[in-house]
């Protein structure tokens, strides 16, 4: 005899396991890898993870429910649309990795050398009317600046400058969770609707899938953060490297999604295709 329970406790462990299995597709791994890049401290990758699962859950549980409940069509333009704003995301996670490629690359062909001469910003402060204040600006390597040295009260390489993916990592994780949800809410929920006509259990459904890609984002981070955090501190070179290449695969990534929805998939034609997954 089948237990009363049996068909919820199902879809609840179903639920759980599709949602933790949803946080590992490409573009979310992607994206909170260029994120987390740069984080030393594994309490605040696994945070990265989270509140990324967060954002997500936030769209998905509005955009879906409503989708399930109301029976809301989502335009085909629209929905290519919002799977677009994943692809802009993932370019501006990534460009400052490339624009750091790109300005090396025109420095050695310029016959300069990026790694000998870095480009340095110093901010010299200045007294006027007595207010203090400072006007930053850029050396190429630190001797051109080396009269002015007891003027500068800060001296930054311009690659330390934090990118968009490394300035307040736990909110730029929130962000890209509410695009990522954005983007995928309508996929969800109309396959659950299609397996759970109910509108309560599609909705309860959609709740525990949205748990399970918490967790499961959570997870993924600690596991992607470890071995930053181990190389950071015994090769530093080899550290900035996997930050740059994982801000070129964003970067790279995004191109090809941007490609694919906007020209193969016809976005900005009269007649757009978009088969939700």
């Amino acid at each position: 005899m089948i237990p009363a329970n049996a068909a919820p406790l199902a879809i609840a462990l179903l639920g759980l396991i599709l949602g933790m299995r949803h946080a590992t597709d490409p573009d979310h791994v992607i994206a909170v890898t260029a994120i987390l890049s740069r984080e030393r401290r594994l309490a605040v990758a696994a945070r990265v993870g989270v509140v990324w699962g967060l954002g997500h859950t936030l769209t998905v549980l509005i955009v879906g429910a409503a989708i399930i409940i109301f029976k809301i069509a989502i335009p085909t333009r629209l929905g290519l649309a919002m799977e677009f704003a994943v692809a802009l995301v993932l370019i501006l996670l990534g460009f400052g990795a490339a624009a750091g490629v790109v300005r090396k690359a025109a420095t050695r062909i310029r016959g300069g050398s990026s790694s000998d001469e870095p480009l340095v910003v110093h901010a010299h402060a200045h007294s006027h009317e007595g207010a203090m204040h400072a006007h930053p600006h850029v050396h190429v390597g630190e001797h051109d600046a080396v009269d002015d040295a007891a003027h500068h009260d800060h001296r930054v390489p311009v690659d330390a400058l934090p990118s968009f993916a490394a300035r307040r990592p736990l909110l730029r994780s929130f962000a890209v969770g509410l695009v990522h949800g954005l983007a995928g809410s309508a996929a969800i929920a109309l396959l659950v609707l299609s397996a759970l006509p109910n509108p309560l259990w599609a909705t309860l459904y959609l709740a525990i899938f949205c748990i399970g890609t918490i967790v499961g984002m959570g997870l993924i981070t600690t596991a992607i953060a470890t071995p930053f955090m181990v190389v950071s501190q015994r090769a530093s070179w080899l550290h900035q490297g996997l930050v740059t290449g994982s801000g070129l695969l964003s970067f790279g990534f995004g191109l090809f999604l941007a490609y694919q929805i906007g020209i193969v998939d016809h976005l900005f034609s009269a007649a757009p295709i978009w088969i939700p997954q």
